[in-house]
């Protein structure tokens, strides 16, 4: 099986800028590596390479599943997780630019 390269200096730009956006300030990230199911239909677990972060109470991370191929989601406990509701992207920006306006909407639903 072919393993998934990690994410280079331009795509950690593209979370950083994108982080950056939204908070006002900068944001630590940290690399870390994940095992995903790939495929639905097996149990084998894939290394990917994972980009994390936490603000505030919140952890986000972003899954590199293949060559420009991302998955999402964010979590405050193993209890409450959640994702897009998009499986995949193929593009990053979009990928993390639509996980932060849905975590910043779910936040607001959790204030009411």
């Amino acid at each position: 099986m072919k393993s998934i390269p990690d994410f280079n200096q331009n795509e950690l730009w593209v979370v950083k800028k994108a982080l950056e956006e939204r908070y006002g300030k900068p944001v630590d990230i940290e690399l870390a590596e994940s095992e995903l199911r790939l495929d639905p239909d097996s149990s084998e677990l894939t290394p990917c390479p994972t980009v994390f972060w936490q603000v505030g109470d919140c952890n986000f991370v972003v899954f590199k599943v293949g060559e420009r191929s991302y998955r999402c989601g964010f979590f405050y406990s193993i209890r409450e997780q959640y994702g897009t509701g998009i499986d995949q992207f193929d593009d990053l920006s979009e990928c993390v630019v639509i996980l932060l306006q849905v975590q910043a909407d779910h936040e607001a639903q959790r204030k009411k």
